[in-house]
């Protein structure tokens, strides 16, 4: 005889259900309507912008459910509440709960429990029953389905609702008391993300659209569709209660590296069949794409991109979250924490490097709580996610490109060895950097040992404002200093490398110097000649004669070389304590047509001393070009459902013409889908002034993005704020 299956307490049998529904008195009340109260649930849940038809609300949080009974009703009488999410519903993953009116008697093992209250708005004589219906804080986010049961019948169905993150419920895993800050790093649909180098800082507005109202259906989706959820789907939906776990996901979702995910990166120049990344201008459009196209990638992305999209789904989901870029960004690929850079004898930065360092590189950090690291929550706060694939994350069992959540606070420590991938972003922030001279032999010369360069003006924007913040602080003690270098050799202890720990450079001993740098003569503007001046000074007693090599690489900004564009080969005289200044002048017309492919250009320039051959110097400077002015403004005033007009300027700076031109302009909550117009030529000198009808259908303030391209430059930005006032009919 088969043992009796043992029953968990709280759990009703069939046969129990059966004789409960056949006894029941037959004057119980039945539930005929059930409203959701979209409006007012929304409204007090921060989601109504995203929509008013559907019930979207925060865990953590009550939200109004009005039951509309067969007769009148008293707060005595059995009335039990049914929500299940996910394909297994279980009460012991936490992806069903059963609560209400006779309380049920849950095990131990039970997570995830739903309440209600009797709201006092019922008016119970008449049968109308509103309930204050409260999500569990520790509830998986996604779509619920809810049944009710009155005790005399079959279940009957409520309707849908949408469970997020609720970064306002203090038991939640990524609460953020602060109220400004949840304004902006979950309400705000805009942002500014910056690029260019470390001294050429540029800011570029970005559309993050969280709040559109696709993106229900488009987050959801895209959590639905991950490899773990195609594995084991009720272990993932269980799992979905952590937003460590979900920000893992949709790190691995947002790349399409080995997945479905959102986004292909190309960083070769070649863009012909897709999209250059710096056409984009907003998240929205990119989401669309992916999931109008059955959850093809969209192409292509680069970091700022993959990041951007990635605060998109992090911010509708709940999760606080903004975009950081690291300035002179390490890419170490062995996990030594040491970036070796290898020159040529002329001066020429090779491809094929292993190590690279990037003009910049684009992550976002997540603000939640890291129990599973320490209960003293020394690891809580913000934690660093980065969707670009760049390395496979050691922390998963498949090949899989995902980084993060790495403790920013471990990062400052050199805490290493804790989870997730702390080691990648530690050595893109704080790695030290050997320079070596490779000569024609195969011989190798080390320049410089360098424990400063990486990892400069990290950067965010600014709580409220669109101020660039520096927060290079959280994730390092200032170069040099004597913390920050004990933070590194801790790293290095912890894993187990046999590098040598760099010094700070403190003078070369009795070697004579030359000291060299590159100084503009102007600011460096794209469609105009680039004025430089290599500036030599010698603390020697004796005259020296260099031999100097002046280099110019077009470089993409992952600092990878495309073209040598220049060589300037030349011997100078270089007396004793005196300086020299040996101009350096790049064309437009010989750089202009690299820079529709590339980021940046690199100047780099050697000198070896003809009578100490042994004695040689470098100096080095990457160039970002401004970009051409566009204007955008809005004629008269904007207001919800009314047409306004805009107007686009942009003014051609070059003697040539520019062709193929095409206008973008893009804006959350002003339009539903992009505009886009088309320019045959632009004459040299003359002006496009272009005027464009819109139709606002969100109030507040809103951003407006202008994206020039044509053949001559690659993808300007424009951009302006929009205060749309409330309708009036």
């Amino acid at each position: 005889m088969a043992p009796k299956r043992k029953q968990r307490p709280g759990v009703e049998t069939r046969k129990r259900r059966r004789e409960r529904e056949a006894d029941a008195p037959a004057s119980l009340a039945a539930i005929q309507k059930a409203k959701l109260n979209c409006q007012i649930n929304n409204a007090m849940h921060r989601t109504l912008d995203i929509t008013a038809e559907q019930l979207v609300v925060r865990r953590g949080q009550p939200f109004l459910l009005t039951l509309e009974m067969s007769q009148p009703f008293t707060k005595g009488d059995p009335l039990s509440i049914t929500v299940v999410t996910g394909s297994h519903p279980s009460e012991t993953r936490g992806t069903r709960s059963v609560f209400g009116n006779p309380c049920p008697m849950w095990s131990s093992d039970v997570r995830a429990v739903w309440t209600y209250e009797i709201h006092s708005s019922s008016v119970l004589q008449r049968g109308s029953v509103t309930l204050a219906v409260t999500p569990a804080a520790d509830a998986p986010v996604g779509k619920y389905f809810m049944s009710g049961n009155t005790g005399g019948g079959k279940d009957v169905s409520l309707g849908s609702l949408v469970v997020l993150f609720n970064p306002w419920c203090s038991e939640d895993w990524i609460y953020l008391a602060d109220e400004q800050e949840r304004q902006e790093y979950v309400m705000n649909e805009h942002g500014v993300i910056y690029t260019g180098a470390s001294h050429y800082i540029q800011s570029m507005n970005w559309d993050y659209g969280q709040f559109e109202e696709n993106m229900v259906d488009i987050c959801l989706k895209l959590l639905d569709i991950n490899p773990k959820h195609k594995r084991d789907a009720a272990d993932d939906v269980s799992a979905r209660c952590n937003p460590i776990y979900v920000s893992r996901v949709v790190s691995t979702m947002i790349n399409c590296n080995g997945d479905r995910g959102v986004l292909l990166g190309r960083w070769d120049g070649d863009y012909s069949d897709g999209f250059r990344p710096s056409h984009w201008t907003g998240s929205a459009d990119i989401l669309s794409r992916w999931y109008q196209s059955d959850c093809h990638p969209v192409i292509y992305g680069q970091c700022w991109v993959f990041a951007a999209v990635m605060c998109t789904v992090l911010r509708f989901l709940g999760i606080p979250c903004r975009v950081v870029t690291n300035f002179d960004s390490a890419h170490d690929t062995d996990n030594s924490l040491t970036i070796d850079t290898f020159y040529g004898d002329d001066g020429v930065l090779p491809k094929g490097a292993k190590d690279s360092i990037w003009n910049f590189h684009v992550w976002v950090e997540a603000w939640m709580k890291r129990p599973d690291l320490n209960k003293d929550g020394s690891y809580d706060g913000w934690q660093v996610l980065d969707p670009t694939p760049q390395e496979l994350s050691p922390h998963e069992s498949r090949d899989v490109f995902c980084c993060g959540p790495a403790p920013v606070a471990a990062i400052l420590q050199g805490h290493v060895n804790m989870k997730y991938d702390i080691p990648f972003v530690f050595s893109e922030v704080n790695a030290d950097c050997v320079t070596w001279l490779v000569s024609a032999d195969g011989s190798k010369t080390k320049i410089q040992c360098d424990t400063k360069t990486v990892g400069e003006q990290i950067s965010t924007k600014s709580v409220g404002s669109n101020v660039r913040k520096n927060i290079t602080h959280l994730y390092k003690h200032s170069e040099g200093s004597l913390k920050e270098r004990a933070a590194y050799k801790q790293a290095v202890n912890r894993m187990n490398c046999e590098e040598e720990v760099c010094e700070p450079d403190r003078g070369k001993g009795g070697q004579p110097e030359v000291k060299m740098i590159f100084q503009e003569e102007r600011k460096p503007q794209s469609g105009q000649d680039i004025l430089l001046a290599l500036k030599l000074h010698s603390l020697d007693r004796v005259d020296r004669t260099l031999s100097i090599h002046v280099n110019i690489q077009a470089m993409q900004y992952t600092g990878i070389p495309a073209k040598t564009i220049q060589t300037y080969p030349q011997e100078k005289k270089l007396q004793r304590g005196k300086d020299l200044s040996i101009p350096v002048v790049i064309p437009f017309s010989v750089y202009g047509k690299y820079m529709l492919d590339c980021d940046s250009l690199k100047v780099s320039a050697v000198a070896k001393d003809k009578q100490s051959p042994e004695h040689i110097y470098m100096a080095e400077m990457d160039i970002v070009l401004q970009d051409p002015p566009i204007s955008i403004s809005v004629l008269g005033q904007a207001r919800q459902y009314h047409e306004m007009t805009v107007e686009v300027v942009f003014e051609n700076p070059v003697n040539e013409t520019l062709r193929n031109c095409y206008l973008t302009i893009t804006g959350s909550g002003l339009l539903r889908n992009s505009i886009e117009e088309r320019f045959q030529e632009v004459l040299p000198g003359s002006r496009v002034q272009k005027r464009i009808t819109l139709t606002p259908y969100k109030t507040g303030l809103r951003t407006l993005l202008a994206d020039f391209d044509c053949s001559t430059f690659k993808d300007i930005k424009g951009s302006c704020t929009v205060e749309v006032r409330p309708y009036i009919g």
